[in-house]
């Protein structure tokens, strides 16, 4: 190990994305010396080719739909035709607004030292960029992730889409198919099929959405069915070839073994990341890896050489932008004070969302995770079809379901599927957060007319169900005797 003096840096941080940016940020704020080394673009897969063009891109997608459903709201408007560059062209005008909250130029004034270049390890104090060795006390793992690309025979001889470079499309597709049915597969599902496109979905169970509840699935695919996408359960791709005029053909093979090809313009594979930890000497070093390719990290997220640390999609196991900066205050505090105090990555409350329309958020356990525990809990479910905001709106659909411990307000997971969902979750997230459970939020002021009262209904809802009945029957007694 160097003495204090021989180090180049306190902190080598490698990746710029979400979690290398705050880690970065994070250590200069703190008068640490930081180096930040970043091979592509600062920003990385949230900024260039995930949050930000994946939103962008469903907004002008909503419009669209709401174009097509304007006689709802008493207006005629002819059909709305879709300039697919001046909606890329949208897509990368809003990355260009952010860049500059990413940039180097902006690091750089925050104390930072951008180095643009692919970094090595060549010792667990010892990052290698551009022919210069950088000596650190301390190497932040931040490279983000990947699409997972499947094996499939024949994909090797086609061009197919990713979240990576479904960007780079100057035309609207014709026809699309989808494979997966999780987060980024639904909303480029979608998004798509609400511009035009022909979409077929393909999805090896018998659900989609499966990280949530059954009934989001449920629901969502009822959804994207209603709008006419072709949603193919047990089914899964078992070749690809090129077809004729640029086309791809895939056998779709069902669970009774029955095969057909068909035909599609694009076929976008969105099965899930897989981390970036290849090809940059963590195993030379000895830095140990999970099965799934992730970094081993402790609960402190150091790995296995301790002033080696982890955070975002490099080292799981959520793979969310905001749990990449939940995880790089852990990660950046832990490596520079470490050796006085060190803290344990709080993973107890973790929301999530999905953007398609409804948008669909959660947080805390499922139903099926309490009862695999054995676990005490009650349901309340609270529809969102009758809500006055939202028959105003024209957006009159969802619902919330929440789990409580058996006997008690307290809130053990709590899903929504519905209009501003991501927002409506918050509530229920600080509440689980602080302690609180609905007898809180039933307390809790509402504006009229607004969306988030449904979460005060819910709890409304729960209280109606505890009522003591010894109580109101006494009150019963009471007020007859009064009359």
């Amino acid at each position: 190990m160097f003495s204090n003096k021989k180090f180049d840096t306190n902190i080598v941080v490698i990746g710029a994305g979400s979690a290398g940016l705050i880690s970065a940020n994070i250590a200069a704020t703190l008068n640490a010396k930081v180096t930040l080394i970043e091979r592509h673009k600062m920003g990385g897969d949230c900024l260039n080719t995930g949050c930000v063009p994946s939103k962008t891109l469903l907004r002008s997608a909503k419009i669209r739909h709401l174009i097509s459903e304007s006689d709802r709201f008493g207006l005629k408007v002819a059909e709305a035709s879709v300039d697919f560059p001046a909606v890329m062209g949208r897509v990368q005008s809003v990355i260009k607004h952010i860049e500059p909250n990413d940039s180097i130029e902006r690091y750089t004034s925050l104390g930072v030292d951008c180095v643009t270049g692919d970094a090595t390890l060549i010792s667990p104090n010892e990052v290698l960029v551009n022919d210069q060795t950088i000596r650190a006390r301390h190497i932040i793992l931040a490279m983000g992730a990947r699409p997972f690309i499947p094996d499939i025979p024949g994909l090797e001889n086609i061009e197919y889409l990713t979240s990576d470079n479904i960007w780079e499309l100057d035309e609207l597709p014709e026809s699309m198919l989808v494979m997966g049915s999780g987060a980024i597969a639904c909303e480029m599902t979608q998004a798509f099929s609400r511009l035009g496109t022909r979409v077929s979905m393909v999805q090896r169970s018998a659900s989609i959405l499966n990280k949530e509840e059954p009934e989001v699935g449920e629901f969502m695919l009822k959804t994207f069915r209603d709008e006419g996408i072709d949603v193919k359960l047990n089914t899964s791709i078992s070749e690809v070839r090129a077809g004729e005029n640029g086309t791809i053909e895939a056998l779709l093979r069902t669970a009774d073994g029955s095969e057909q090809w068909e035909s599609f313009q694009h076929l976008l594979l969105a099965v899930g990341r897989q981390a970036n930890t290849e090809g940059m000497g963590l195993e030379d070093v000895g830095v140990e890896l999970n099965d799934n390719g992730t970094v081993k990290v402790d609960e402190y997220l150091r790995s296995n050489h301790k002033n080696i640390m982890a955070c975002g999609d490099v080292a799981g196991p959520y793979q969310f932008t905001h749990m990449a900066s939940h995880q790089a205050w852990y990660a950046t505090v832990n490596a520079l004070f470490g050796f006085v105090k060190k803290f344990k990555v709080d993973y107890r409350i973790v929301p999530k969302a999905v953007f398609t329309d409804p948008e669909i958020a959660s947080v805390g356990k499922l139903e099926a995770e309490l009862k695999t525990e054995s676990v005490a809990y009650e349901v309340i479910n609270f529809p969102l079809d009758d809500m006055d905001r939202a028959l105003a709106e024209g957006e009159a659909k969802g619902f919330i379901k929440v789990l409580t411990k058996a006997g008690s307000d307290k809130i053990l997971g709590a899903t929504i599927v519905g209009a501003h969902a991501a927002e409506l979750l918050t509530e229920f997230v600080n509440a689980m957060k602080n302690g609180q459970g609905l007898n809180h939020i039933l307390g809790t002021i509402h504006i009229y007319p607004s969306f988030s009262e449904a979460n005060k209904y819910l709890a409304g809802q729960w209280k109606r169900k505890h009522a003591p009945q010894w109580a109101l029957r006494i009150l019963k007694k009471l007020h007859a005797w009064r009359r």
